[in-house]
């Protein structure tokens, strides 16, 4: 440890030293994974993250201008950037370079005039009337 640290740490003890977690790190190139369509139309997906066993998962979702998620429950928080367009629901709308989050527990439904890109963050998936998140297209 440098005399700087231990001085900015008021401790002339030595800590152990901490190494970086080799592969520790998943680096994920969107611009290489294809848009997957879902179940709804005009909605499609790219998933950046996922861990089935705990419902957790990011994504981009793409919402092509009509677009329409139907109503349907977060069983925990949602969070959501717009990167392009704009997407609306009940509660008003959110644009691009804005970020909304949805509680745990609350219902909605989703659409998008315009179109959309968003960046997506799900700690468990949504609740649909017929299924659990998003999946393969019709």
């Amino acid at each position: 440890m440098t005399q700087a640290v231990q001085s900015m740490t008021g401790s002339g003890k030595r800590t152990p030293k901490t190494e970086p977690t080799i592969g520790g790190s998943t680096y994920v190139r969107p611009q290489d994974l294809e848009w997957s369509k879902t179940q709804f139309d005009k909605v499609w997906i790219k998933t950046l993250y996922e861990d089935r066993s705990k419902g957790e998962s990011t994504v981009l979702i793409k919402l092509e201008p009509g677009a329409h998620l139907p109503f349907h429950k977060h069983p925990e928080l949602e969070q959501a950037y717009v990167l392009e367009g704009s997407m609306y629901d009940h509660d008003g709308v959110c644009r691009a370079g804005e970020y909304v989050w949805r509680k745990a527990g609350s219902f909605h439904e989703n659409s998008s005039d315009t179109g959309a890109v968003i960046l997506a963050v799900y700690r468990k998936q949504n609740i649909f009337i017929n299924g659990t998140g998003y999946r393969a297209g019709k």
